[in-house]
């Protein structure tokens, strides 16, 4: 057994064990949860943060910034889809049978776009923001939430949601960085009379 094959059943195993933690007292919360639109107070308190800590003009390119963000970051968890084609757990035969399926996703599993995704924004609005506000770091619960629920309602192993945090960690430094190259170009820029 290679140490690919082992890290493959461990993650199954994982995943058997974190899914059957749940209850059905839990489960309307966990589907809440991994439903982007729940977050919809979150992504205004960003929009509140950015605006009072960098103004319209710098807050808009922001905002934009971020939509880029979101997008690449969408898209480049699909390509990773389609090449490593890895089943969901809830359409894999060697675990679909021993776990909690709470919702039917046929796309592939590797890697989360949600953990990529929320952990690439939470860690920019932090890098961001963290200077102005000093309980940024709350903003990690996210991803943390939105990462398990994929885990909770069948549809992710933990591989796929810790690497995909490990992508979005990535994608979210590198977009800083973008952001502070763009924050300088608008600091050197004349103003227009």
């Amino acid at each position: 057994m290679t140490l690919l094959d082992k890290i493959i059943r461990f993650d199954k195993e994982l995943m058997v064990l974190l899914n059957n933690l749940g209850s059905e007292s839990w489960d309307q919360f966990w589907i809440l949860a991994t439903n982007q639109m729940s977050w919809i107070p979150l992504y205004l308190i960003f929009f509140y943060l950015i605006f009072s800590a960098l103004g319209w003009k710098k807050g808009l390119a922001l905002v934009l910034l971020t939509a880029v963000l979101i997008t690449f970051s969408d898209q480049f968890t699909v390509f990773l889809k389609d090449h490593f084609e890895r089943l969901r757990p809830n359409n894999d035969p060697s675990v679909n049978s021993m776990i909690r399926i709470l919702k039917n996703n046929k796309s592939f599993s590797f890697v989360s776009g949600h953990a990529t995704t929320s952990t690439a924004v939470s860690l920019l609005m932090f890098l961001t923001l963290r200077k102005s506000f000093p309980y940024t770091w709350l903003f990690f619960i996210w991803p943390l939430i939105f990462a398990y629920s994929r885990i909770y309602i069948g549809v992710h192993f933990p591989m796929d949601v810790l690497c995909g945090a490990l992508l979005g960690a990535v994608i979210g430094y590198l977009f800083y960085f973008l952001s502070l190259r763009m924050f300088s170009y608008m600091d050197r820029r004349p103003t227009q009379p």
